[in-house]
């Protein structure tokens, strides 16, 4: 089995257990693997070691925030080109305030937003989901 064969690989960063209990049954629902995180730096360790297909980083995180955790994935020759996703409740963070995430979700954002924006940056890198029996 390839690489190809394997649904993409979500990693999932967020302090708040109720969202990541919510955003990972509706990515699982559509079809996609789903690794957890619960601060900056465990997602960055997370990032490193699974290389997933995508990331969603929460930008307001303890240990070390979503801003430098970007920066930091950004830098490193193993998942500069991942695409992220930054789900944040800051409804003011603008283009110049980008770290470089790729698409930017403000909270409350329902499972189905997210699952559309994570299906659309993968289709430009991987295609769609596997088909899930």
């Amino acid at each position: 089995m390839t690489k190809a064969d394997i649904s993409p690989l979500v990693l999932l960063v967020d302090d708040y257990e109720d969202s990541r209990y919510i955003y990972v049954h509706a990515l699982t629902a559509a079809g996609y693997r789903v690794e957890e995180a619960e601060d900056g730096q465990q997602g960055l360790d997370k990032a490193f070691h699974e290389i997933p297909d995508l990331v969603v980083m929460d930008l307001s995180l303890p240990v070390l925030d979503g801003w430098e955790a970007i920066r930091r994935l950004r830098q490193d020759e193993r998942t500069r080109r991942i695409p992220i996703v930054a789900l944040t409740g800051h409804a003011d963070v603008d283009g110049d305030d980008n770290p470089g995430f790729d698409a930017l979700l403000v909270k409350p954002c329902s499972p189905d937003t997210l699952t559309e924006q994570v299906r659309t940056l993968l289709a430009d890198t991987k295609g769609p989901p596997a088909e899930t029996p």
